[in-house]
């Protein structure tokens, strides 16, 4: 397994736990050649750090980062990215010469170690573009982000990559999904980081913390790696002609509402999240039949996390 290289995620709260566990066992899955790494904050209960020493996941201590205080507000809607500025943090790990950071709510179903490889220079990173088509209508996101500005509208099969934004083209061009970010951590690239976190005007009009903040920090110098290793589940309804399961290699369950919260689908949800909630709950039940067996106590701990039963959504309906 290679050492020198990892993929990296963080964990500040128990409601993301299974989250983490599941996608090792994906990474396992696919046999990559890299371990999980996961970052950690001071507010994460030990007997979650307990759990992830049993399943062999290394563990990193990080201190919580943030803007000055009361520079930035997160909308209502979006209270749970209030710890994601701490992903910044993996640009300081120097004792990896490469990481790729992955969100918890992903699932890897296709080896993508490819990515430890690509070519990045001068303290680039690479990453997808973001979908700016706001499909759910959420009226605190940008106002230009509509689908006749978003970059996967020129996509037309599932193995391109859409243009880098440039003078003309609408801005969402030139953002980027931080799902999955490729990226050579450096203690001079996290100083400037945390520099612009500190100063930069915009900042409080950043609507996605570290999302925001990595657009904008390395506009016209971020790489752009195809859809597929950030696939957001959404993109199966507003780009079905980009959409292929089968090229994928990571899924994105973007929104508020996550697999482990109910084993069965909400009827009000996207067409097709049903089919995708089954990937991430096939994946928990193989780490259970593990679980149950070396870390009995461990496995207690994250059914307590998740709802494994029927569950009834405002409907009505079960």
């Amino acid at each position: 397994m290679g050492s020198d290289s990892a993929y990296v995620t963080l964990l500040t709260s128990l409601s993301y736990l299974a989250g983490v566990l599941v996608l090792n066992q994906s990474l396992r899955l696919v046999k990559s050649r890299y371990k999980l790494v996961v970052m950690v904050t001071p507010s994460l209960p030990e007997s979650a750090r307990k759990v992830l020493r049993r399943q062999a996941i290394t563990i990193i201590e990080v201190e919580s980062l943030s803007p000055p205080e009361g520079k930035h507000n997160l909308h209502a809607q979006e209270s749970r990215f209030v710890d994601t500025w701490t992903k910044l943090r993996g640009f300081e790990l120097v004792d990896y010469k490469r990481i790729i950071l992955l969100d918890s709510d992903m699932i890897v179903l296709k080896n993508m170690d490819a990515l430890m490889d690509i070519d990045l220079r001068g303290h680039s990173i690479g990453a997808v573009h973001v979908c700016a088509c706001n499909p759910r209508g959420f009226q605190h996101y940008p106002r230009d982000w509509r689908p006749s500005n978003c970059a996967y509208s020129t996509i037309k099969t599932p193995y391109s990559t859409p243009p880098s934004g440039h003078d003309g083209t609408p801005r969402p061009y030139s953002q980027l999904n931080s799902g999955t970010v490729v990226l050579q951590p450096s203690k001079d690239l996290f100083a400037g980081i945390q520099n612009f976190l500190t100063t930069h005007p915009k900042v409080s009009e950043w609507a996605f913390p570290d999302q925001d903040l990595l657009s904008e920090y390395f506009k016209g110098r971020w790489y752009p790696i195809p859809w597929f290793y950030n696939a957001l589940r959404s993109h199966r309804n507003v780009h079905p002609t980009m959409w292929s399961e089968g090229a994928i290699h990571c899924l994105h369950y973007i929104y508020a509402d996550k697999p482990w919260q109910s084993r069965i689908t909400p009827s009000r949800s996207d067409a097709g999240f049903d089919i995708m909630d089954r990937w991430w709950w096939d994946r928990f039940d193989a780490l259970g039949k593990t679980m149950k067996k070396d870390d009995p106590e461990g496995w207690r701990l994250v059914l307590s996390t998740v709802d494994t039963h029927r569950k009834r959504d405002p409907s009505g309906r079960c």
